[in-house]
């Protein structure tokens, strides 16, 4: 949390860099997705544009207010920019590109392990990896078993979704694993409210995933 008092104004200071660093890692992610990966079409229109830096922005700032300046604060930052843009390309296309996925994971890891170089603390770490394991050995299950229901993209986006759950703590997997499938039903159930039927077969299961880490990162201790 960002203390008050004296270190009221620095606590500031870092809360509105860190939003304005989102705003601006946002069209800089999205330009470089355009240039890497031409076949999602391009850049998004400049209405997306404007809501995804909104977005991320807001998400580092809600995370810098939660956490204040933790070791892994970098991981979040990565977790915000790449999750929004994540979710816009689900949203938009359908698709969990596997690039991105991959960036996510690995580079994740890689931040959330760099604090070990100066502490002897490697719990957190080793259950991030750990609970990466178990939500996509879930989700596998859960493709296997029913394949219309979960893609091989979310199967994939379980990974980076379990290690940054599993950092925060056991319970923080268990609650943000269950979140997402909430999360995704409720979204079905309000789309099946105003529009066709099979409309269930059209909301990704991505966006809710990458809520339902959002949310629990925020709100459960």
């Amino acid at each position: 949390m960002v203390s008050a008092g004296g270190g009221g104004s620095a606590g500031l200071l870092m809360v509105v860099s860190l939003g304005l660093l989102g705003c601006l890692l946002s069209p800089v992610a999205e330009i470089l997705i355009a240039r890497l990966l031409p076949r999602l079409g391009g850049l998004p229109t400049p209405r997306a544009r404007i809501t995804t830096a909104a977005v991320t922005g807001g998400a580092c700032v809600a995370f810098v207010l939660r956490f204040g300046t933790p070791p892994g604060l970098s991981a979040l930052i990565l977790l915000a920019v790449l999750g929004v843009q994540l979710a816009r390309v689900d949203i938009a296309l359908h698709l969990l590109p596997n690039q991105l996925v991959f960036i996510l994971l690995v580079a994740g890891i890689v931040l959330l392990g760099a604090p070990l170089i100066f502490s002897q603390q490697p719990d957190d770490f080793v259950r991030a990896l750990f609970s990466a394991v178990i939500l996509f050995a879930v989700y596998l299950i859960l493709a296997l078993i029913s394949p219309g229901g979960i893609g091989m993209g979310d199967v994939k986006l379980a990974a980076p979704v379990g290690l940054y759950l599993g950092y925060l703590g056991w319970s923080q997997l268990l609650y943000g694993g269950l979140l997402g499938f909430i999360v995704n039903g409720v979204t079905t159930a309000v789309f099946l409210g105003g529009k066709r039927r099979n409309t269930a077969k059209e909301v990704p299961h991505g966006p809710a995933m990458l809520g339902a880490l959002a949310l629990t990162a925020l709100l459960i201790q």
